[in-house]
């Protein structure tokens, strides 16, 4: 069976709820999938395929998934592999793609990646510190559409089932 690792950096936890749904929609197109801190992977196992994802804070992706494909940037280059970046506190990353933020995009250039997508983000009423708290008066909320991830694994698969299986 293929094996897929998603690997995800997080602060405040959206990004692994979003790096979880992502791997329950491959399980239900029968990967055997792994969802890992990125903190957490010291080598990539038998992974047949990998997703980072990370969480943009201030336009700059997540440091748990920078380093993960830093370290792992040779292993990560003969897989296939997306990055995905969760963020925007609105609806623009269900309008349609995202540029890359400049880490995902170089990060994609360094492993070619396979693709990069962006999805909302989550941000907690009653989020701690400066500036997620200032932030949170304004634009609190989940952006995470279930839909659009949805849509976007089935992507990922077909490409997979090209490739792999």
């Amino acid at each position: 069976m293929t094996q897929v690792l998603v690997a995800y950096g997080t602060s405040r936890g959206g990004t692994q709820g979003l790096a979880e749904l992502i791997g329950h929609d491959l399980r239900d197109h029968g990967y055997d999938t792994i969802v890992r801190p990125a903190a957490e992977v010291a080598d990539l196992g038998d992974a047949d395929a990998v997703i980072v994802a990370g969480a943009l804070y201030a336009g700059r992706w997540h440091k748990d998934a920078r380093r993960l494909v830093k370290r792992q940037a040779d292993r990560l280059s003969a897989l296939p592999v997306w990055l995905v970046a969760t963020g925007p506190l609105d609806g623009t990353a269900q309008e349609g793609n995202l540029a890359p933020v400049p880490h995902v995009k170089d990060a994609a250039a360094r492993i070619g990646a396979r693709g990069v997508q962006t999805f909302g983000g989550r941000l907690e009423p009653d989020a701690a510190g400066f500036p997620a708290s200032a932030m949170a008066k304004k634009m609190a909320g989940d952006w995470r559409d279930t839909e659009h991830v949805a849509r976007w694994v089935d992507e990922v698969d077909g490409e997979l089932g090209a490739t792999l299986r």
